[in-house]
């Protein structure tokens, strides 16, 4: 049953240093195409009752709040439902964040990376700490009750005490939720061409791992349940739709370059514009990639992503229980209400125990 729908939105204001992501700059004409392409696309489905929506990017918070509530109206959705609305912090004033909550936004998750100046210029982020501190503050004042804030850390030159110094900002703005990201250098980005010529350096993994550990056990100190790899939230304030990627379960993805998994399909929409527009005007889905699961495919796809959740890891069918037992002796899983779940050591080389499931 698919009762989750990721919207790609791929504008941005600018391309930050370390993004190789789907999205390009634009205008308020290039938006508006793009919105009724994407309502169209969105007819293509049956019609299915949401319990969460995502708005992701790029920078959804470019459009304007009445585009997205055209889009809403052309679904079904429940109640209760967690309607998540990706924020740049240049791209809002407490106006526009009023009238996203008006249109049916109910949550919101906030790109600050680093309150840090220096940080925040060095990966091309345009706002400044105070700036994202104040727009959290007025999506509070519009409403909003349920807020996440992401981090990042790893970041070239980074101190130790400079993610602490970032750690205790955001703990004392006390959002829902928490997503910490390390940096990942991508290939063609302009901070990955800088890596090459020499200009930055890499963390050491050393100092990474610790980075990692004082994040887990300061949020920890500070009220926050570590319930996935990379997300803490206030207890009972878990984000609803990405839950469901690492539930595996289904999940309808429209736009340019999105990703959805229905039935025993996985897919990928086009990445450029002229194929997924022509591919909608011919009244078809705009597929690029379709991936068929077979039974083991689905299987692995339980393991690599259940395990990243912290408190329910997944219960071992026949197949991979002798794995499982396997990585328990060692240390990297264990047992817990009859299903396994990392343990910490098992957390510190996630990835490398998440590639023990792919045959």
């Amino acid at each position: 049953m698919c009762d989750a729908i990721y919207i790609h939105i791929p504008f941005c204001i600018n391309k930050c240093q370390y993004c190789d992501f789907l999205s390009f700059k634009s205008t308020p004409y290039k938006r508006r195409e793009y919105v009724e392409y994407l309502k169209k696309e969105i007819k293509l489905y049956p019609e299915f009752e949401y319990d969460t929506v995502y708005f992701g990017g790029g920078t959804p918070s470019l459009l304007d709040p009445f585009e997205v509530k055209e889009i809403l109206e052309l679904l079904q959705i429940r109640e209760d439902s967690e309607v998540t609305l990706e924020v740049n912090p240049k791209s809002v004033d407490l106006e526009k964040l009023r009238a996203f909550r008006n249109a049916g936004i109910n949550r919101l998750s906030i790109g600050v990376q680093s309150f840090d100046p220096y940080y925040l210029k060095l990966i091309g982020r345009l706002h400044t700490g105070i700036e994202a501190e104040e727009i959290y503050r007025d999506a509070r004042k519009a409403g909003f009750e349920n807020v996440s804030l992401d981090l990042m850390f790893s970041l070239p030159g980074q101190s130790i005490e400079d993610v602490r110094k970032d750690l205790v900002k955001i703990a004392k703005l006390r959002p829902e939720h928490i997503s910490i990201y390390s940096l990942i250098w991508e290939e063609g980005t302009p901070l990955y061409e800088k890596l090459l010529k020499g200009d930055l350096e890499e963390t050491d993994n050393e100092i990474e791992a610790e980075m990692y550990e004082l994040i887990i056990d300061f949020l920890k100190s500070k009220g926050y349940i570590h319930y996935e790899v990379s997300n803490f939230s206030l207890p009972g304030k878990e984000a609803r739709h990405n839950t469901k990627y690492w539930e595996n379960k289904e999940y309808l993805g429209a736009g340019l370059g999105a990703s959805g998994y229905i039935g025993n399909q996985r897919y990928k929409n086009a990445v450029n514009f002229e194929d997924y527009y022509g591919k909608i005007d011919n009244n078809e889905k705009p597929y690029e990639e379709v991936e068929v699961l077979k039974e083991k495919e689905k299987e692995e796809y339980r393991y690599i992503l259940g395990l990243r959740l912290l408190e329910k890891g997944v219960e071992a069918d026949k197949e991979y229980i002798d794995k499982c037992v396997e990585l328990e002796k060692k240390g990297y899983l264990m047992k817990k209400s009859g299903r396994y779940i990392l343990t910490h050591k098992g957390l510190m080389i996630a990835n490398d125990v998440f590639e023990e499931f792919i045959s």
